[in-house]
C-alpha cells in the first residue's frame, strides 16, 4: 500500500497483512510499515531467516536491529501533521479535491488527454494519462518542466504522463497543473 496508505481511511481489520514503504505518504524512504494480524504472526515459518520473520520484529518491539531513527522521527512528524489537518478523513477530502481537478482536466479535454485507468479504478494518488501522440507527450512534459512541474513523466514501463498527488502535494499545485493542462490543450 505504498502509494495510498494514509491517503484515505482503511478498515485495517479487513487485512491479514499490510506492507507499505513510507516514501509516498508517510515519510522519507528507508522506513516500511508492516501491520500484521496476530494469528499470522503465530504461524510457523522456520524456513524463513530470523531477520525476515515478522514475529522476530514483533517480539522485539521493532528493535531487532538498529532502526533508521531519523526516518522514524520524520514519520512521527508526518503523523502529527495529519492529525493537525483533521486526521485521515480530512486528508482524504483534500486528496479527492486534488484528484478531481486533474481528472476533470482529462475528462473535459474532449479526448486530448486520455486516462489509462477506467473511471471505477482511478487512483487518488497517481493519475496517469497520455496526449494524442508520443511527440505531444514530450512537448507537454518539456513545457511543464519549464514551468516548474517536476516528476510528470510516466512510469518507465508504460511511459506517458503521471501526476502524483501524494499527501505532501498541496492543493495549489494541483490547481496549477489543471490550469496548465487546460491551457496547453488549447495551444
Amino acid at each position: 500500500m505504498s502509494s495510498d496508505i494514509l491517503s484515505r481511511p482503511l478498515d485495517i481489520e479487513k487485512f491479514g497483512l499490510i506492507y507499505a514503504g513510507a516514501q509516498k505518504n508517510l515519510g522519507p524512504s528507508g522506513v516500511t510499515v508492516a501491520i500484521i494480524r496476530d494469528d499470522l504472526l503465530a504461524e510457523n515459518v522456520e524456513h524463513v531467516p530470523t531477520m525476515l520473520r515478522y514475529q522476530t520484529h514483533a517480539e522485539s518491539n521493532s528493535l531487532y536491529h538498529t532502526p533508521p531513527t531519523f526516518a522514524i522521527y520524520m514519520l512521527n512528524e508526518v503523523l502529527s501533521w495529519v492529525k493537525d489537518q483533521g486526521g485521515v478523513e480530512a486528508i482524504e477530502k483534500i486528496n479527492k479535491q486534488k484528484a478531481k481537478l486533474i481528472y476533470d482536466a482529462i475528462d473535459e479535454s474532449e479526448g486530448f488527454y486520455t486516462g489509462h485507468a477506467v473511471k471505477e479504478a482511478r487512483s487518488l494518488m497517481n493519475i496517469t494519462f497520455n496526449l494524442p501522440s508520443e511527440e505531444q507527450n514530450k512537448v507537454f512534459l518539456a513545457k511543464a518542466k519549464e514551468l516548474g512541474f517536476v516528476g510528470l513523466n510516466g512510469h518507465r514501463s508504460v511511459g506517458g504522463c503521471r501526476a502524483s498527488t501524494y499527501n505532501a502535494v498541496p492543493l495549489e499545485a494541483c490547481i496549477a497543473l489543471s490550469d496548465f493542462m487546460n491551457s496547453f490543450r488549447k495551444l
